[in-house]
């Protein structure tokens, strides 16, 4: 730490950039997650919402940046809204953007969602995914939350099976009915997927046709990224600089991939990627005098097949925080001039020497000022917390929503 502070001015300033960063932590990563093979129980899982506070609550005291969490409905509607809000802020906690789901069928609903919800040729049953839409945004106002999130998995498996144009006027039209219903104060993140589980074509499949939905919607719609929601080898950097350029960037959804959308742990593939895509969310938030920490939603969607879902959560948000603290380290100003003398060469070395930079003593100074652990995955281990979980919960409990 002190050889950073020798050679890095305004320290204090971006110690404290990196204390006031919060990362939510969505209801449905407390529990192992599986594949349409398996899925294997990593014990100890919260059944409740209560006990999925609790372990988010848990995250936050060890590192003080896992702030707040986002609800999946139906898997986790509360029944006495006042409780929870009560017991997310003794764990200091807020809520964060709700998330709907339109690509399961629940037991009590009347129409299925096996050809699409908002998209549907069955107005009938857009209408249906419509009012769940409406509802999650009514759990949310009584929680406190003030943004939605729409992911949809409609799409067509087969050529011909979908007519793309209707099926896009469709979702049009029913995502302006949820849009209508949206409390002055609050957002609509419109979430695209290039495939999966239709995989011939996706309605919301990149983020140009999120973004043309958010324009047609109004000023309140906003694309939201999900780092594994791409083709290969998509430059994302590229996607969020332009996004931020029209205003028009949500949030985001962290986690990381080798081939897919595999929802692995953030930063544990492309750290590089991760780091190049917090360099353009730097700047392009700087050009437009945005606070980092609240000018965006920040959240992590990744799937613990083979981890303990709290290990996995710290280690994500680690990398999070070192890529943010790394970004925050270039020299805009060098670069800049590198850029305009078409220094190529320098332009690299500027990202790269950053990159190589190790700023984990500065995120753990940020954790320190913050009263959190200075090493929290190694408390996490030494205080025993899984096996305590498993002890209090059993071995075999499964995640309410999984």
């Amino acid at each position: 730490m002190d050889f950073l502070v020798s050679q890095i001015p305004g320290i204090d300033n971006l110690v404290n950039k990196l204390m006031e960063f919060q990362i939510a932590i969505p209801s449905w990563a407390l529990g192992t997650g599986g594949t349409r093979f398996g899925r294997f129980s990593g014990g100890g899982e919260p059944r409740t919402l209560e006990e999925k506070i609790e372990d988010i609550g848990l995250l936050h005291q060890l590192n003080r940046s896992s702030g707040a969490i986002s609800l999946h409905i139906p898997w986790d509607i509360p029944t006495d809204h006042h409780a929870i809000k009560t017991l997310a802020s003794q764990k200091g906690l807020r809520f964060d953007a709700m998330n709907s789901n339109t690509f399961q069928d629940q037991k009590e609903q009347p129409y299925s969602y096996k050809f699409g919800s908002l998209q549907n040729v069955n107005k009938a049953i857009r209408k249906q995914a419509i009012e769940h839409n409406i509802e999650v945004i009514r759990q949310g106002v009584n929680l406190g939350s003030d943004s939605l999130t729409v992911w949809l998995a409609d799409g067509s498996c087969f050529p011909g099976q979908l007519n793309f144009r209707q099926a896009f006027q469709n979702t049009l039209e029913s995502l302006q009915e949820i849009y209508a219903a949206l409390p002055e104060s609050w957002k609509m993140f419109v979430e695209y997927k290039a495939y999966e589980p239709n995989f011939y074509s996706t309605t919301v499949g990149d983020w140009g046709q999120s973004l043309l939905y958010a324009n047609k919607l109004g000023p309140k719609a906003y694309t939201l990224v999900d780092l594994g929601h791409h083709l290969p080898n998509a430059n994302i950097e590229q996607i969020v600089s332009l996004l931020l350029m029209e205003g028009k960037l949500g949030g985001f959804h962290f986690n990381d991939s080798k081939y897919g959308d595999d929802d692995l742990t953030a930063g544990s593939m492309k750290p590089y990627q991760l780091f190049l895509i917090f360099n353009e969310l730097v700047e392009g938030m700087d050009a437009k005098n945005m606070n980092h920490a609240s000018g965006l939603g920040w959240m992590i969607d990744a799937s613990h097949n083979v981890k303990d879902p709290l290990e996995d959560l710290l280690q994500s948000v680690e990398a999070i925080m070192i890529s943010y603290a790394q970004a925050l380290l270039v020299d805009r100003k060098v670069l800049k001039e590198a850029q305009y003398n078409n220094d190529v060469v320098k332009c690299q070395e500027i990202l790269q020497s950053v990159f190589r930079t190790d700023v984990r003593a500065l995120v753990a100074e940020a954790r320190l000022r913050s009263g959190a652990s200075l090493d929290p995955l190694s408390l996490y281990r030494s205080l025993h917390v899984r096996e305590r979980l498993i002890k209090e919960r059993g071995a075999v409990t499964i995640a309410t929503g999984l």
